[in-house]
């Protein structure tokens, strides 16, 4: 069998590709596809066929993907030109007669106004009108998108606009396991995966954080526009601030709460608990 994992090169593709090596598959038949070839060649050297793909070449698609039985799509992340990049993936996966197209999305990427989440729900139409057997895998908030920030947090805080409301998060490497899962196993066509791990208000999340951490991080919760102009001040452009304060909003609404055992279920197990998964992303 012949797995496709696209944006290899990322952290939550190379983290598909490692899964599947850990699971016994073989690594001739694993195809690690990104950009720059030359951030693979330890996978490579391993026996897994390393090839050019870029999102926005559809011939290096068609190359990448040629022989392909299942494809991972990782999302790419140039906000603004996902579907089309996405769209000449899924084009070069009906091209080649894949038999199962998973692709990462968002959480209720069909029906939520969370800014994040509608190139999203434009690609998860372009799967379904493709006609591929498929799998959506709707990934909520990493638990490495906050721990990854504690250097700001210790000087600054966290601030956020979230209010009361709860994040679904798990670790990259379990959304990562189980895109393996869904990639080895048979029966997940026609799936439609909401997943998350436990569920946490930012505040409860400081608190963790500064616990796990042994420095002290408080939680700040400030008016949506507030955090625009933060985050406008720490440098992102106004688009993504506005972006990523819609994040907040969305978290106080629910939108990234995933009252599903989906994960649970791919993984075999429960995902960590929220201090376990906090010192692991902390000590990676």
């Amino acid at each position: 069998m012949s797995i496709v994992v696209t944006g290899a090169t990322g952290q939550l593709g190379r983290l598909v590709v490692e899964s599947l090596l850990a699971r016994g598959a073989d690594p001739a038949g694993i195809v690690a596809t990104g950009r720059r070839t030359e951030a693979l060649q330890d996978l490579a050297d391993r026996g897994v066929d390393v090839r050019r793909a870029d999102y926005a070449d559809p011939a290096s698609l068609r190359e990448a993907l040629d022989g392909a039985e299942r494809v991972l799509l990782v999302s790419g992340n140039e906000f603004g030109q996902r579907v089309a990049q996405h769209t000449a993936v899924v084009e070069a996966a009906v091209d080649a007669g894949v038999s199962l197209l998973a692709y990462t999305s968002a959480p209720h990427a069909a029906t939520t106004p969370l800014l994040l989440a509608a190139e999203h729900a434009g690609t998860e139409a372009v799967v379904t009108a493709s006609g591929l057997p498929h799998v959506l895998l709707r990934n909520a908030w990493y638990v490495e998108n906050y721990t990854a920030q504690l250097p700001t947090y210790l000087e600054h805080g966290m601030v956020g606009a979230a209010g009361e409301g709860r994040v679904s998060l798990a670790l990259r490497r379990e959304y990562a396991e189980a895109a393996a899962t869904v990639l080895l196993e048979d029966g997940h066509a026609g799936a439609t995966y909401e997943l998350g791990g436990p569920a946490v208000t930012l505040a409860e999340l400081a608190a963790v954080v500064s616990e796990v951490s042994g420095a002290q991080v408080a939680y700040t919760d400030v008016p949506q526009a507030q955090l625009v102009e933060v985050l406008v001040g720490a440098g992102l452009p106004r688009p993504a601030a506005e972006t990523f304060a819609d994040v907040d909003r969305g978290i106080s609404a629910g939108e990234l709460l995933v009252p599903t055992d989906d994960l649970a279920r791919l993984l075999g197990r429960e995902p960590l608990p929220t201090a376990e998964a906090v010192r692991e992303a902390l000590a990676g």
